[in-house]
């Protein structure tokens, strides 16, 4: 495929999708955390690094925070610094998992003094949205249990629901709060937010401005993961999704790296939804970069959302709609498939050139020296990393 047709330029002029702070910093396993020359030490040098992302790309405008791995004395100059960088400081995301009280639980705990700990954590983080101008607060909880009988699920439950009400009554004018679920891990049992299910009813009871994240990283092997976008586009409480790639559990790697047409599959459906430039769902990639270089892994997974939302938009929708009601199976599975095959690289490419973007970002940000120079430059300090 050579040209792309206006609506479809149209479409992807306005794809934005925000890049996560700690995908800059060092990870690796349970085993190890891997160093590598030219990791940021800073949350500074993490927004240097992310937009660099978005001078190659122009896909990713914003970058989402973490408290307190991205604890700064000044958030207002943190502010600054984004804008500086042509990007904007985006999504919250507290941390209620790397702390000795929480080895229980967090905001489900029955102790009150650590549950309130939990629900100031989450004021501070507000106090954050307000210095950088944040729309969404992000939770995801590490809470749950391992053992039949150890914990009064119900009463989680129910704690979870008193937590999350005090956290978004502190919310104010277009902020919002956004659940996350993950249906394992660390907690092997049971997990409190386990499925999207129980995350949209702690949100329905909140009020309006409480929406479900979704991760596609975080649910069981052979889940349709299509079916609940689908379906929380069609309820209106889709808030956020969180692009990642899983070959066996939530394994933060490359979006599209291990199932490409998974990924196609989400995009048709977010399109078909309303989903796709719609404001009120904001798109992020949830990643770490373990063994490949951290900066080319974002611009490679933020290309990969780009070319597969360009298939999604290349579905012959009337076609498709004739063909399911008809029901004539084989014709409607075709025309997906023609427009999953169809090779928009060449397109693309061209595309970029014609704004002034190079047609192979990937090799532009490796031909520009960048990563040489952080290398020589950011020696000394402690790089960050899971945790800092």
């Amino acid at each position: 495929m050579s040209t792309l047709s206006p609506d479809v330029r149209s479409a992807l002029e306005s794809q934005g999708i925000e890049l996560p702070s700690w995908a800059f910093g060092n990870s690796g396993t349970r085993f190890r955390v891997f160093a590598t020359a030219g990791t940021p030490r800073d949350p500074f040098e993490k927004i240097a690094d992310a937009a660099q992302v978005h001078r190659h790309t122009a896909l990713a405008p914003s970058v989402a925070l973490h408290i307190p791995w991205d604890q700064v004395d000044d958030f207002g100059a943190l502010r600054r610094h984004a804008e500086d960088h042509g990007v904007a400081l985006g999504t919250i995301n507290s941390n209620t998992f790397q702390d000795e009280d929480y080895k229980f639980g967090a905001l489900t705990h029955h102790d009150e003094r650590i549950r309130q700990k939990a629900i100031d954590h989450h004021y501070a983080c507000i106090e954050v949205m307000d210095a950088t101008g944040s729309r969404d607060l992000k939770i995801w909880l590490a809470e749950g249990s391992n053992y039949p009988g150890q914990n009064d699920m119900r009463g989680r439950q129910d704690r979870l629901q008193d937590s999350l009400q005090q956290i978004y009554d502190r919310l104010s004018g277009e902020q919002r709060l956004v659940l996350e679920y993950k249906f394992f891990e660390p907690a092997f049992y049971h997990t409190d937010v386990p499925d999207w299910g129980t995350s949209y009813a702690q949100v329905a009871a909140l009020g309006d401005r409480a929406m479900v994240c979704l991760d596609t990283g975080h649910h069981a092997p052979g889940t349709n993961i299509e079916f609940i976008v689908m379906q929380l586009l069609r309820l209106g409480k889709l808030g956020s999704f969180d692009f990642n790639s899983r070959f066996y559990a939530d394994d933060d790697l490359i979006v599209g790296a291990a199932d490409p047409f998974q990924l196609f599959r989400i995009l048709v459906e977010v399109v078909r939804g309303g989903g796709l430039n719609n404001p009120d769902v904001a798109f992020m990639l949830d990643q770490c970069h373990n063994i490949e270089d951290k900066i080319p892994g974002q611009i490679r997974s933020v290309l990969n959302v780009q070319e597969m939302t360009a298939r999604a938009l290349l579905v012959d929708r009337d076609a498709l709609a004739a063909a399911q009601q008809r029901n004539d199976v084989l014709a409607a599975n075709g025309i997906l498939m023609d427009a999953f095959y169809t090779d928009v690289r060449p397109a693309l490419a061209q595309w970029r050139e014609s704004r002034g973007l190079p047609a192979d970002p990937m090799a532009a940000y490796l031909a520009s020296g960048y990563q040489e120079q952080i290398a020589g430059a950011r020696v000394g300090g402690t790089q960050a990393g899971w945790g800092a």
